[in-house]
């Protein structure tokens, strides 16, 4: 009598499958948004800077707040700009608080200029949510830009 029998293996077909094989084909072309570490967040004070030979004009986007709530500091180079922001609003419905909302906070934002400003001349105005920034020159520091031989 002739051995006609053979072993059924039920994994036999999955062990010559090779799902891993093209895995990177697969999703070549398939894009994922940045991790949120990589992320930077969207500053809150937008500034804009503009340099003349004299001096440097900043423009800050600060919406909302008093002036008095504003400060800036001028440290050689080094510029910064701190705002407390206060916000409450209450909603009444026949005289009953039906919402109210409150957010204290502080925003602050640094850059540092190419040359060292001259801080006694410096000057600052605020106006419809904009702090302009007239920051002139120091006097005697200048930038070379060396010839590379």
């Amino acid at each position: 009598m002739a051995n006609n029998l053979m072993r059924f293996n039920p994994f036999g077909d999955l062990s010559r499958f090779e799902p891993w094989k093209n895995f990177e084909e697969m999703f070549k072309d398939f894009r994922l948004a940045p991790s949120w570490g990589a992320m930077e967040a969207e500053p809150r004070i937008k500034i804009d800077v503009n340099e003349t030979d004299k001096d440097y004009t900043v423009k800050a986007d600060i919406p909302g707040v008093n002036k008095e709530d504003i400060k800036v500091t001028v440290e050689g180079n080094q510029v910064s700009i701190s705002v407390e922001v206060k916000k409450e609003k209450e909603e009444k419905k026949e005289g009953t608080v039906i919402r109210s909302e409150r957010y204290f906070g502080r925003q602050f934002r640094s850059f540092t200029l190419g040359q060292d400003v001259d801080d006694g001349k410096a000057s600052a105005k605020y106006s419809n949510g904009v702090l302009e920034l007239n920051l002139p020159k120091k006097p005697g520091k200048s930038t070379k830009q060396l010839d590379i031989s």
